[in-house]
């Protein structure tokens, strides 16, 4: 269906169209932005606040840095490994800034994820975070990079809150495995040194990339998708569009005198690096970021602090929350409304949610591919349980069968997208690129979906075998990969199985190349070489394995 499909569905307020001339890149939203809301609060982390005018001066400051004492150029790559912190945004956008690419990378990546990634983008410069230095010396040989940049937890608090975090962190809660990498400059001084001095403008269009976004694969290790600032800026725009809806007296749902949004998912995911790091720049909304969402009783203290407004979850996550004793204690009288992504809503999880919040929680959807956000539920109690909602402006959606023809309204089909959010392709990689975008421009999502008349999109399944642990893309051929490595192991078949907690959980089945071969071995071996939402929960080891006749695993049957 055209983008038009959806102009006379879409909730009161939401603009159909949305205007890509008016920035001409990241930068540009991001400055202007800067500007305008210079005395608003931009990002809090662990009780210290960043307006939104202290970010413009850091990130200037890292900006300057990266030009004039290092040789990095236009285009080159950065990688950012760091948790929920403030110094996260400060490293994008001083990147951004200074004309570089950057490479979102997972902190809880393994050595082996984290070389794959900083060698196939080209990497030349990496942010850390310390507690992962061990690590970073490990994988250091094997890659191009050439500045490394050391973060401490309590880097962008007041010398003595800041010095205080750093001693719990290393000393108290002992966070820190030693390691020697003297070559690494300190984030903090590195922007000290920089401090009040403006970077040089550089000419970046709206076709240059400014992020690869890694995304595993059906086939083979991960691959960067290349999302350019065009992509970025038309998808904040979208989401922006969206939160335009107004109520029935005719009052916009979000105010423009700025919102607190609650940020637990991780900036350097997709979802919550557009929807928190990049979309709320633009409404100048306040972004509370939470560093350890698994630390439930934590996370439940800092939501006891504020009047939010709204908060980007998973199913995981809200019912992680809901079992906390505390959660009737937290303030929930200014909420506007919940979005949930990256995985399936459960609908008794989203009925409980309402019960005991009195606002209900929208799905969305998108992907990678897609700077991610493709579908959105509306507002103000427009959602539809089992639904992800409608097309984001100026997006077409189409359903197609095994051969490519376009399926009526309310059939099932493979759902494939077009609009300005659609990446640019695969980094280095255009045989793949060319296998999910056609040559008009539709990228084919592999997920099965059905369009109502109304206009709103449901997923029935997935066409790919693709797992889905927590929001997280678990790709059964990298997992296959690697424990079929193992020098016990004659082969091996991942798939996904229900989870109550995170929607789905990997089981493992193996056959031994040795009889000697271990449960517990399988899972030493996992646990060192896949970051955590990878990591097998369910494990059998058996005589064989079904196949096709050509040797390929048949993983349906495996799922009975």
């Amino acid at each position: 269906m055209e983008a038009s499909f959806w102009n006379d569905k879409r909730p009161p307020g939401v603009p159909n169209e949305i205007d890509l001339s008016q920035y001409s890149s990241i930068v540009d939203v991001f400055e202007r932005s800067c500007k305008k809301y210079a005395d608003r609060p931009a990002f809090t982390n662990m009780g210290t606040t960043m307006t939104y005018g202290e970010l413009e001066r850091h990130a200037a400051a890292f900006a300057a840095y990266l030009q004039n004492h290092t040789d990095l150029q236009p285009g080159d790559r950065i990688a950012i490994q760091m948790p929920n912190v403030l110094q996260f945004p400060v490293a994008v956008f001083g990147a951004i800034r200074a004309g570089l690419v950057v490479v979102n990378t997972n902190p809880l990546y393994t050595a082996r994820e984290m070389r794959h990634q900083f060698k196939d983008s080209g990497a030349k410069a990496l942010v850390f975070m310390n507690v992962f230095g061990h690590l970073v010396e490990e994988v250091l040989p094997d890659t191009e990079l050439k500045y490394l940049f050391e973060a401490r937890m309590g880097d962008m608090h007041s010398p003595i809150k800041g010095l205080l975090v750093n001693t719990v962190v290393k000393r108290v809660k002992k966070m820190v495995p030693s390691f020697n990498l003297p070559q690494a400059i300190s984030f903090k001084a590195a922007i000290a040194k920089t401090r009040g001095q403006s970077p040089k403008q550089v000419a970046r269009s709206l076709e240059d990339v400014a992020v690869l976004q890694y995304t595993g694969g059906t086939t083979g290790p991960s691959k960067g998708a290349m999302l350019t600032h065009g992509n970025l800026v038309a998808n904040m725009l979208q989401v922006y569009a969206n939160m335009q809806q107004v109520n029935a007296e005719g009052k916009k749902i979000m105010s423009e005198e700025g919102e607190l949004i609650i940020a637990p998912l991780p900036l350097y995911h997709i979802f919550a690096f557009t929807a928190n790091c990049m979309c709320m720049m633009l409404a100048g909304y306040h972004n509370v970021l939470i560093t350890n969402p698994r630390d439930i009783p934590g996370f439940i203290k800092e939501l006891k602090k504020y009047r939010f407004s709204s908060m980007v979850g998973l199913n995981t996550l809200f019912v992680a929350l809901m079992e906390h004793p505390e959660f009737k204690d937290i303030d929930f009288s200014n909420l506007k409304g919940v979005t949930s992504g990256g995985t399936a809503l459960v609908k008794a999880v989203a009925e409980r949610w309402e019960s005991k919040t009195g606002k209900g929680i929208g799905e969305g959807y998108g992907l990678t591919e897609c700077s991610p956000v493709v579908c959105s539920s509306p507002g103000d109690g427009l959602q539809r349980l089992g639904s992800v909602g409608l097309a984001v402006p100026g997006t077409a959606l189409k359903v197609i069968d095994d051969d490519g023809n376009e399926l009526p309204i309310g059939e099932r089909g493979e759902l494939c997208v077009k609009g300005p959010q659609v990446m640019k392709g695969y980094w280095n990689r255009p045989e793949a690129t060319a296998e999910i975008i056609d040559a008009e421009g539709w990228l084919k999502t592999g997920d099965i979906a059905i369009i109502d008349q109304d206009g709103f999109v449901s997923i029935v399944d997935r066409k790919k075998d693709l797992i889905i642990v927590s929001g997280f893309n678990v790709y059964p051929n990298e997992i296959e990969d690697v424990v079929s490595a193992h020098a016990k192991v004659a082969n091996a078949a991942a798939i996904g199985v229900p989870d109550e907690r995170s929607g789905e959980a990997v089981k493992l089945f193996v056959v031994p190349s040795d009889p000697s071969l271990t449960v517990d071995e399988l899972k030493a071996y996992c646990r060192e070489n896949f970051t955590g939402y990878k990591v097998p929960k369910h494990y059998e080891i058996r005589d064989s394995l079904p196949m096709t006749p050509v040797g390929k695993i048949l993983r349906r049957e495996l799922r009975g």
